[in-house]
């Protein structure tokens, strides 16, 4: 199959007929819920980190479950280049952020939403030292999976003797993490699947980075260069929430999130919500446009200080109004970033 993939070359990405190369990595006790079997395979033509390669160093069997909530933190925290730390929940970040060094990180990211991530998966795109292990194993805090390039022995002895779930905790290595999150396919390999009754979506899968030229003040106020970095903050970290996706952060650190829901409305109030009084100075970012006005002016009312979203819709001039009344820049991507 990935001889056939080869052959088939870059330009013959959907063909007529698609085998899809997969070599079986492990069965699962069970699928997604207990009354469904499951198995992991490796994609053949994939030549990234993933945690097909990766070493389980300890704790519970990995479970159907625990895989895509791992490869869900895997991505977060390789969209950055920074020392970044990701927890996440049902496969959405509750919290995210970047730090002078990864204890830093994995400190701001917990304050985003400390109860969501009880019981989460948290992941770094730098080694678990000690240092970032002590952290890990303090009072009140509980984890189901910790992701990493890789652990430090200290780092192993200390977590895996933690009382109470030390030995249960699922310790992950994956190899060639720290390096950002890779684009390396083998030819005919790079697809995106989805299944339907009786059939398969293929897509390329979305790795649109932001370029200057996709960013389009269309307010009246002009961001501050500082806002533009949180933006672009805000912007990476909502592209792996599901849609409807609202993210609000400030300093580097997502502080609330609303995600999944079925109106763009019920996630601004979601993400006003977590973020409480955090949100003042915040800003917004939208995974598509807003079909309506009160989206954004629930935000600016909630402390929400700049908002970007890809544009498009067919009120975007009353969006764009209500912006201009509070004073607010309003930046338009033309790029939208839906997540099913």
């Amino acid at each position: 199959a990935a001889i056939a993939s080869w052959l088939r070359g870059t330009e013959d990405l959907f063909p007529e007929s698609l085998t899809i190369p997969l070599k079986l990595v492990q069965p699962m006790r069970y699928g997604e819920n207990p009354h469904q079997k499951g198995a992991f395979y490796r994609h053949a033509g994939y030549a990234g980190p993933t945690l097909a390669d990766a070493t389980l160093l300890s704790g519970l069997e990995i479970s159907y479950n625990n895989i895509q909530d791992a490869d869900a933190a895997l991505r977060v925290v390789m969209s950055f280049k920074d020392i970044a730390c990701a927890i996440i929940k049902h496969t959405n970040p509750c919290g995210c952020a970047l730090g002078a060094d990864p204890v830093q990180a994995f400190r701001r990211a917990k304050e985003g939403d400390p109860v969501s991530a009880f019981g989460g998966i948290v992941a770094f795109n730098r080694p678990v030292t000690d240092a970032v292990a002590e952290a890990l194993c303090e009072k009140y805090q509980k984890w189901d999976i910790i992701v990493a390039p890789s652990f430090d022995e200290d780092a192993l002895e200390r977590i895996t003797t933690r009382k109470s779930w030390g030995n249960t905790v699922r310790l992950i290595a994956v190899p060639g993490m720290e390096s950002g999150e890779s684009t390396a396919y083998v030819t005919g390999a790079a697809l995106d699947f989805k299944r339907v009754l009786g059939g398969m979506l293929a897509q390329e899968p979305d790795r649109r980075v932001l370029a200057p030229e996709d960013l389009k003040v269309v307010s009246k106020a002009q961001p501050t260069p500082e806002q533009m970095e949180q933006m672009l903050f805000a912007w990476t970290i909502m592209r792996h929430a599901k849609s409807n996706a609202i993210v609000l952060c400030k300093d580097f650190q997502l502080l609330g999130a609303g995600a999944g829901q079925m109106n763009r409305v019920n996630s601004v109030h979601l993400a006003l919500r977590q973020a409480g009084d955090k949100a003042e100075g915040c800003v917004l970012a939208s995974d598509a446009f807003f079909p309506f006005p009160d989206g954004p002016e629930m935000a600016i009312q909630g402390g929400v200080k700049a908002i970007i979203e890809p544009g498009g819709s067919t009120k975007d001039a009353e969006v764009i109004a209500v912006c201009d009344q509070y004073g607010i820049p309003l930046v338009f991507t033309g790029v939208r970033h839906f997540k099913h």
